[in-house]
């Protein structure tokens, strides 16, 4: 071919081109094309495009979030644009939850490997298409997941003050010398300054006593935790003392939920509707005497059919009420522990399908991958407290409303 002649570009000439291209070159090309698509697809959601004065426009832009995507070339780390109103995720082109899908087979694959799994167990594995990995194959990916989680796990908590932590424990079993044993795995939650809700810890720990909540918070301060003000759990043992031990400063408040279940053990079945309502309602007032007040009128109105639950109400008054020393704006957020729960929800629909995990790595891998999951769809969410919210909660509380008598 003589010089100067047009090549033809046919698909043989791009496949050549591709392959004899720099691994660089292929990079910028592949994140190029998918930027340039996403960018059209926001477009059309909102309705003009970026920076456009049009009537046709339905929404705005409202920045970007990085997001690594595997592929041949490499992984690619992309800019997915964010929106004003609602969310845009380009499913398409990124799969939700893929790294917790590949912590459950990394799970599913030792404990098929080691031969300690059950039928339900290998019929997973069966499904997930890991009953041929080798023992190289599962270390490969393991060390490729224990990297992340750990990097999850260490990473500085640099996002403060966190004004409100949530900390609850889920119990999972594990074979530990020959039987089967129960653990606990230890999570921790709070608010960031941007008012988002964010993953701060998780860690396994033989027994919910003093020395292991100690352990786990004294970890949590030193990557950064401070400006707590208040944190959100159960009664577990040794827990209240290791809070005071290492956030000093900060109030208790008695999970809501876990509260409402106790208290109803002390009331006939019969009762639990009538007593679960009016317990409810010390919850709904307008202001912190008003709080205050209703709980009073609630145990009173306790005493004469169920003195036991009436006493445990009114013994449990600073721990369930501390919320109302805050700005009315949080209170919701601050004692109700759905989205605790939920997150709760999250881990176990993981965790059951594995049942009794190998070791304890492996619980650390799955749940430290399905939470880092959870931390990156909070930090893409409108935010779970008010920024405007926060300011005043940073405050010192109001001292609690001194009993009166009825």
């Amino acid at each position: 071919m003589a010089a100067g002649d047009i090549v033809p570009v046919t698909g043989e000439w791009f496949e050549q081109t591709l392959e004899s291209a720099s691994p660089d070159l292929l990079r910028t090309m592949v994140r190029e094309m998918a930027q340039r698509m996403m960018d059209a697809e926001v477009e059309g959601l909102c309705g003009a495009g970026y920076g456009e004065v049009s009537d046709q426009r339905v929404n705005r832009r409202n920045g970007y979030r990085r997001r690594e995507w595997d592929t041949r070339a490499g992984t690619v780390e992309l800019a997915v644009p964010k929106l004003r109103s609602g969310s845009y995720y380009p499913e398409w082109l990124l799969e939700r939850r893929r790294r917790a899908e590949r912590a459950l087979a990394s799970v599913v694959a030792t404990s098929y490997l080691l031969g300690v799994s059950t039928r339900r167990v290998e019929k997973l594995a069966e499904q997930l298409g890991v009953t041929k990995l080798s023992k190289s194959q599962v270390s490969v990916l393991a060390r490729e997941l224990d990297e992340m989680v750990a990097g999850f796990r260490g990473r500085p908590l640099d996002a403060g003050p966190y004004t409100f932590v949530w900390i609850d424990a889920l119990t999972q079993k594990v074979r530990e010398g020959g039987r089967t044993v129960t653990v606990h795995a230890l999570i921790a939650t709070g608010v960031n300054a941007d008012g988002h809700r964010e993953i701060l810890g998780v860690d396994v720990v033989s027994a919910e006593d003093g020395a292991g909540w100690l352990a786990f918070l004294r970890g949590l301060v030193a990557r950064g935790l401070s400006g707590v003000k208040l944190v959100v759990s159960d009664c577990h043992a040794g827990l209240r003392d290791a809070i005071a031990s290492t956030l000093p400063g900060a109030s208790w408040q008695r999970c809501r939920t876990h509260y409402h279940r106790n208290l109803l053990t002390r009331v006939p079945k019969s009762a639990q509707p009538w007593v679960s309502t009016l317990v409810r309602t010390i919850f709904e007032q307008p202001s912190a005497e008003a709080v205050h007040a209703q709980h009073r009128q609630v145990v009173h109105a306790l005493e004469a059919k169920f003195p036991a639950a009436a006493e445990h109400l009114d013994d449990a008054r600073d721990d369930i009420l501390a919320f109302a020393a805050f700005p009315k704006s949080v209170w919701k957020q601050v004692w109700s522990n759905n989205p605790q729960e939920r997150l709760n929800k999250e881990v176990r629909r993981r965790t059951d399908v594995v049942g009794i995990f190998p070791d304890r790595a492996a619980i650390i891998r799955l749940v430290g991958a399905v939470l880092a999951e959870q931390n990156d769809e909070w930090t893409e969410q409108r935010r779970y407290m008010g920024w405007k919210s926060l300011p005043p909660a940073r405050k010192p509380a109001r001292k609690p409303t001194p009993m009166m008598p009825i």
